[in-house]
């Protein structure tokens, strides 16, 4: 799949992404790292849709905002084609701990790679995602995840 000008398919030097990619990490994990990291980034990869009807990470009791940038556009979900030269221009810090989250952590696995990819260092998925898995009811965000953890969140 091509992002922008990033192949997630080969890394440089040959190397796949993931010999590049830092990890999946637990939701407790990610605050952890926000908290104790000053240049530490979340970026929020769901679509504008997400963000306005299901919540945002609050990061405001660390004294950061998460950076909201979709990784596809809603409703047709096609790939942001400028997501990561968008990145690249954001001002965060290349070897900083860049964490990505999205719904249940497939879309911000890939975005986490294409940054990898891009020369990012330390690249994390948020492995269960805001709202996590579902329930037995197939119901998200009360299993796993940033809501699920307990950990502060917005709605607008």
């Amino acid at each position: 799949m091509l992002v922008g000008d990033i192949e997630l398919t080969q890394g440089t030097g040959g190397q796949s992404d993931e010999a590049q990619f830092a990890g999946d990490i637990p939701v407790e994990e990610a605050w952890s790292i926000l908290r104790d990291e000053r240049d530490a980034a979340l970026i929020d990869v769901r679509t504008d849709a997400e963000w306005s009807f299901v919540g945002v990470p609050d990061l405001s009791e660390l004294g950061k905002q998460p950076l909201l940038l979709s990784w596809q556009r809603f409703p047709d979900m096609s790939p942001n084609i400028d997501f990561v030269e968008t990145l690249r221009n954001a001002g965060i810090v290349r070897d900083a701990a860049n964490l990505f989250i999205c719904r249940s952590g497939a879309r911000s696995r890939s975005a986490g790679l294409a940054m990898a990819a891009d020369g990012f260092t330390r690249c994390y998925n948020v492995a269960a995602g805001f709202e996590g898995d579902k329930d037995i009811h197939q119901h998200r965000g009360s299993t796993s995840g940033w809501k699920a953890a307990g950990l502060p969140w917005v709605q607008s």
